[in-house]
């Protein structure tokens, strides 16, 4: 059985009403995976704009293993100390990662950043040395757009990520950097100009899946369900 744990912020997670794309990526690997497979972590909800919370189960299909490390508002800081022992705890094989945006919108500079994706991959492979970890870069979004210096600190974070997956790489705990959605607008593919809508979810899923299928020969190419 191999147990992927999806863990990121609120693109991850979702909100209620969503299908989310790690429903997306789960409907992909039903059949693009050969063998038994899950989706693991400490959680199962959605965030609930009603109480600010995640506090609801309104998955618009919750017929798929909704388990996951995700959160509205948390970033590499906050996953870093807690990923040792979810890892253990859940038997994680595969972390699929999306974080970086919160963590240069409110606590820490690219760099600082940069040290909490090292801090959070020694906690992994403390618990699992053959644990896989797939990273994706912080992709373009709003603020971005109207934000010039928050723009900046993006694109350096993301070129010190791609230092960092390199200079981690191992070959029994491989680091995969994830090239970001092919043709990601977030004029059409966000419901907020952050938040990925059905569309947006399906090109999140995608770039997890072919990158997984390339650099590992995981899964199979993508084609949206």
């Amino acid at each position: 059985m191999l147990r992927f744990m999806p863990v990121g912020d609120s693109m991850t997670i979702g909100s209620a009403g969503e299908h989310t794309w790690r429903y997306r990526l789960w409907q992909h690997l039903c059949t693009a995976y050969g063998g038994p497979f899950t989706l693991v972590g400490p959680r199962e909800a959605l965030h609930d704009p009603s109480t600010d919370a995640p506090t609801s189960y309104a998955y618009a299909d919750p017929d798929f293993p909704r388990a996951h490390l995700a959160d509205w508002g948390e970033g590499w800081q906050h996953m870093a100390p807690l990923i040792g022992e979810t890892v253990r705890s859940c038997h994680a094989d595969v972390l699929l990662v999306s974080l970086g945006l919160i963590d240069l919108g409110f606590y820490t500079n690219a760099e600082q950043t940069a040290e909490n994706v090292r801090a959070f991959v020694a906690g992994a492979r403390e618990a699992n040395p053959r644990v896989r970890v797939a990273v994706m870069p912080v992709i373009r979004n709003i603020r971005v757009e109207a934000d010039p210096a928050f723009a900046e600190q993006v694109a350096h974070f993301n070129e010190l990520l791609a230092k960092t997956v390199a200079d981690l790489d191992e070959a029994d705990s491989p680091l995969l950097l994830v090239p970001p959605p092919a043709s990601y607008d977030f004029h059409t593919d966000t419901y907020d100009g952050t938040h990925p809508n059905e569309s947006g979810e399906h090109r999140i899923a995608g770039a997890f899946a072919e990158a997984m299928w390339r650099g590992w020969g995981l899964g199979g190419p993508y084609g949206a369900a």
